[in-house]
């Protein structure tokens, strides 16, 4: 308001100039507070409707969960050689040898582990066989003593089950002591063996002992 306009309006209300001034500021509040209420609601500042700061984790997909590729869950190997329990084993897939080795009842005491890489992973049908340990002047281990026919070796490096004695017959995988006895015992009791399969006869020889030890002997 102009200086002017306040003393005539003070003269026409018959207000002091002061009670004027007082009635102006209620006025200029009354304006403020009519211009707030007159802007549109739900302004929101310029954006894609996103709040500021967010963020967004993106899950795994369904079935991401790391599976070998193809393949079988289980593998089935035959174990042999210097192992306590030697047969077929299932193994779980993403199985070593060391695995396989274990699940035969561990190794004997004439094993060459050594001629083995028990760190490598095992395949679904494989023979693994576990060598023995070499004697003197035989020659590398894994297999049968080698030799040239004398002794209770045959000429195919076999080991005479009717010459053998029972310190010779310990040199095989899976005969102690105990069973090296009960096979001279049985062959004192019944007479030489005139087939491989008579083992099975034997006290303390299962089917699996005698499969590890069929094609290591021999009947002379």
């Amino acid at each position: 308001m102009s200086d002017d306009l306040l003393p005539a309006l003070a003269a026409r209300l018959r207000a002091t100039p002061a009670e004027l001034a007082g009635l102006a500021v209620l006025l200029a509040g009354v304006v403020a507070v009519a211009v707030v209420l007159s802007r549109p609601s739900g302004d929101a500042p310029p954006g894609d409707g996103a709040v500021a700061g967010s963020s967004v984790t993106v899950g795994a997909p369904a079935g991401s969960v790391l599976a070998p590729a193809g393949g079988p869950a289980e593998l089935t190997v035959h174990v042999t050689g210097a192992v306590t329990t030697p047969g077929v084993l299932m193994l779980p897939a993403g199985a070593r040898v060391a695995d396989a080795v274990r699940a035969a009842g561990g190794l004997t005491r004439d094993a060459d582990p050594g001629g083995l890489n028990l760190a490598r992973l095992v395949s679904d049908g494989e023979q693994i066989v576990v060598p023995v340990v070499a004697l003197p002047g035989s020659g590398s281990g894994g297999g049968p003593p080698a030799g040239g026919g004398g002794g209770a070796t045959t000429a195919d490096g076999r080991i005479d089950l009717n010459r053998a004695t029972a310190g010779e017959l310990e040199e095989l995988p899976g005969v102690g002591p105990v069973l090296a006895e009960r096979i001279v015992a049985y062959r004192d009791e019944h007479g030489p063996f005139t087939e491989v399969g008579q083992l099975r006869e034997v006290s303390g020889i299962g089917e699996r002992t005698f499969q590890s030890l069929a094609e290591l002997v021999a009947v002379g």
